[in-house]
Parts: C-alpha cells; sequence; structure tokens
C-alpha cells in the first residue's frame, strides 16, 4: 500500500478516535477535563506519522469538535486547546523522529517534554485569549488547568501511549527503528 494512502488513512483513525473517546470519558465533565482523551490520538498520531500530521491532526481536532458537537467551547478553551493540541503532536513526532534511540526510554522523555511544551503553549494561548477579552489569566488557573487538574489524564497518557508502542513494536506492525543502549 502506498505509504501516503496509509498514513492519510492512520491520520483519519486517529481523528474519529479523538472525536469519539470523549464521548466514552467525558459524560462527567469533571471527568473528562481531567483525563484529557483528545490528547491520547494526537501524541499517537505524532509519534507514528509524525510531527506534520501530529501538528495538524492537534489543530483540527478541537475545532472540529467544536463544530460538530459544540465541546470544547471555541473560545477561549477550543482555541487554546488547538494551539497545545498541535504543539503536542508536533513536539512529540519532531523529537521522537529525530531522536538517538527509539524506544521506551526515548519515548518517556519525548513525552515529558513534549507535555510540558504543549501546558505552556495552552497557558500563553489564554493569556493571550482572555486578554483580548480583558480578563486576567493568573497564574493559579494555569497551574489548576494545567497540571493539578491534569494528573490523572498525565498519568493515563504515560501509561497507554507507551503501551500502544510497545505493542505495536512487539507485533512487528512498528518496530522500534533504533533501540537504547542498555
Amino acid at each position: 500500500m502506498n505509504k501516503e494512502i496509509k498514513n492519510i488513512t492512520l491520520a483519519a483513525i486517529f481523528l474519529a478516535l479523538g472525536l469519539v473517546l470523549p464521548f466514552f470519558m467525558g459524560q462527567i465533565p469533571e471527568i473528562g477535563n481531567m483525563l484529557l482523551p483528545m490528547h491520547i490520538p494526537v501524541f499517537l498520531a505524532g509519534l507514528i506519522l509524525g510531527w506534520r500530521y501530529g501538528a495538524l491532526l492537534g489543530f483540527i481536532l478541537p475545532l472540529l469538535r467544536n463544530f460538530l458537537f459544540g465541546m470544547p467551547p471555541l473560545y477561549p478553551n477550543g482555541l487554546a486547546m488547538a494551539f497545545e493540541l498541535m504543539t503536542y503532536g508536533l513536539v512529540a513526532g519532531y523529537l521522537y523522529e529525530h531522536s538517538k534511540w527509539q524506544c521506551l526510554r526515548a519515548l518517556y522523555r519525548v513525552l515529558i517534554i513534549a507535555m510540558f511544551m504543549g501546558r505552556v503553549i495552552w497557558g500563553l494561548s489564554e493569556i493571550i485569549l482572555l486578554g483580548i477579552g480583558n480578563i486576567v489569566f493568573t497564574w493559579q488557573a494555569f497551574v489548576s488547568g494545567a497540571l493539578l487538574t491534569a494528573i490523572p489524564g498525565i498519568i493515563l497518557q504515560l501509561t497507554l501511549i507507551p503501551l500502544v508502542m510497545v505493542a505495536l513494536n512487539k507485533s512487528g506492525l512498528l518496530p522500534f527503528k533504533k533501540t537504547c543502549l542498555s
């Protein structure tokens, strides 16, 4: 199969997952906000398909979900989330692709850096977007939104994404290209 067709097909699957997962996890908004279901397919798209697909999928997903289902609210959450998820897909995909090794250790390193960068971009986006409406985005709001309420989602991501990548490696569908030295 043509690699580009395969990538587009996988991107469509990740997009569909990003649209549907919040329905399973987000029936109670507080729980959905904590588990961050749209983040998982974006990270996987960046890691599996590369930074271009990851960034594009990350940017489109919250905007499309708002258009189709009205959630997340477009301003400021959906727009800030679009930049945050774009950063996740871009950073995770780029760093993993250019990593000296592609193994579990490298994967965790990439995920943690991408999570940090995405949350910084989310915070900056909130500052800019809320600043337009003369609303102050406080440090407490940043810490609460980027870290405290996100801890369950971060744990889920740091568990589930490596499990998927290791399973793909073991199945031979997506082998680690370079293994870590012990």
